[in-house]
């Protein structure tokens, strides 16, 4: 048991007077959210550790984020599990904002509402775009960093959003299915042919979950194929990209308040998270 924690008679256990059950309430489904399709999704996540919703963004959407990601996206990968074939944009959030409207679609957030506690944060965001030649990526999934036995119940999610059309040939994301449920094993006798290609035209997402092992596939085709992935993570877990280093104030203010929050502008009650004793999101005021 966690220090300072105590069971009550009624089996609620709290920290101080936090109390880790009502952390974990799940808010009422946001508005505007068609209930039979969100459960149907929902589903679909919790049988097989990933789901995905073709053509949630519209073309021009797609096509503002390629052309803005594309001037910022200079070198290769320094090692095989970014690709030596394949270049990334890291700090999109302090170089554009075409991609804010991802982060906090309403049915990402819906989502990620039935999976994470609340104040869930952003982990980290980039762009990727895989160029002819690029292999397949080593089998990982996203939430290994943190150190936690498995099984259990995964500490992040993540949505992997087309910006070109995902095919089997030119690196669409390899989903190892149901493998959100495995205890220590490792994907090292899998048979090649149980990775399904996450295929889907672009404007389109796949969500899965931070044990659900995945990858980059190869890109046999002679176009590369560009992606935007935003992990996120619980509130108390530490966030990949350190934004309060690689995102300014400044540009953080012309965020969502939901992007904002997620930034690390909000707290875990009533400890994880403040500054000088209180809550920073007063800090962008």
């Amino acid at each position: 048991m966690a220090q300072g924690m105590h069971t009550h008679e009624d089996g609620t256990k709290t920290v101080g007077s936090f109390s880790l059950e009502a952390a974990k309430v799940r808010p009422e489904l946001r508005s505007g959210i068609d209930k039979p399709y969100f459960e149907s999704l929902l589903t679909q996540l919790n049988e097989n550790g990933y789901v995905i919703i073709e053509k949630l963004i519209s073309t021009e959407a797609v096509e503002k984020i390629k052309e803005e990601m594309l001037g910022f996206m200079e070198y290769d990968g320094r090692n095989d599990f970014e690709g030596y074939k394949t270049r990334r944009m890291y700090s999109v959030i302090e170089r554009s904002f075409a991609c804010n409207p991802l982060i906090d679609h309403p049915l990402i957030l819906a989502l990620l509402d039935s999976v994470l506690m609340q104040n869930y944060l952003l982990s980290q965001m980039q762009a990727i775009n895989v160029y002819p030649g690029e292999v397949r990526q080593p089998l990982h999934h996203d939430d290994s960093f943190y150190p936690i036995a498995r099984p259990r119940a995964p500490l992040g999610a993540a949505t992997i959003w087309a910006i070109d059309d995902f095919k089997a040939d030119n690196g669409a994301t390899m989903v190892l299915p149901k493998s959100h449920s495995w205890g220590d094993r490792q994907p090292t006798d899998i048979d090649p042919d149980e990775l399904i290609p996450a295929v889907m035209p672009a404007g389109s997402v796949v969500f899965f979950l931070g044990t659900t092992w995945h990858c980059a596939g190869a890109n046999n085709t002679d176009q590369p194929r560009m992606a935007v992935t935003a992990q996120y993570c619980e509130p108390w877990a530490r966030q990949q990209e350190n934004f309060s280093l690689s995102i300014s104030k400044e540009r953080a203010k012309l965020c969502s308040d939901e992007i904002q929050s997620m930034l690390g502008y909000s707290m875990l009650y009533p400890f994880i998270g403040f500054v000088n004793g209180r809550d920073p999101k007063r800090l962008l005021k």
